[in-house]
């Protein structure tokens, strides 16, 4: 069974930190809270409502464009999955749920960005097998993706 995915629109609490593995992998790590904030009707002021707090996680090339590019107060559209994590402190043990971060961005409504393509990787030393590029096929595209112009291959044009 799969872990429950979310996607939505949050706000970055602190400015993301930064870490490596010491495989040197990178690992961003986010607070993020979602609200439910609605204008009342009657008083015609803005209200909050449910809010929802979450320590979010990103990693590799994600962690850092995600340090480099947001910082505290930012509004984002993220994705990605729940998770439960658990550790030990002072003999107690405790868990919380955790986003494991596969996509975020800043919302353009109220920021403006300037979108940089990463320079493609081709070593496998990223971990778990994967090139630099994200497919789990040694560096190459998936025979049927119909964006990749030959082995190893990207084009911006669309395939239609």
């Amino acid at each position: 069974m799969a872990l429950p995915s979310i996607h939505g629109v949050a706000r970055l609490v602190d400015d993301p930190e930064l870490r490596f593995t010491p495989s040197g992998v990178a690992v961003a790590a986010v607070r993020l809270v979602f609200n439910s904030r609605k204008r009342n009707p009657q008083t015609q002021e803005w209200e909050d409502g449910d809010v929802f707090w979450i320590r979010g996680t990103a990693w590799r090339q994600l962690a850092e464009n995600v340090a480099g590019t947001l910082s505290k107060g930012m509004e984002v559209h993220v994705a990605g999955e729940l998770r439960t994590e658990s550790w030990e402190q002072d003999g107690d043990k405790r868990q919380a749920t955790a986003l494991n971060i596969r996509a975020i961005g800043p919302n353009l409504a109220y920021a403006s960005a300037r979108v940089e393509k990463n320079p493609r990787k081709t070593d496998t030393s990223t971990g778990g097998g994967q090139a630099g590029n994200g497919w789990n096929t040694g560096g190459q595209p998936p025979p049927e993706d119909p964006w990749a112009t030959g082995p190893g291959g990207y084009s911006d044009e669309p395939p239609f």
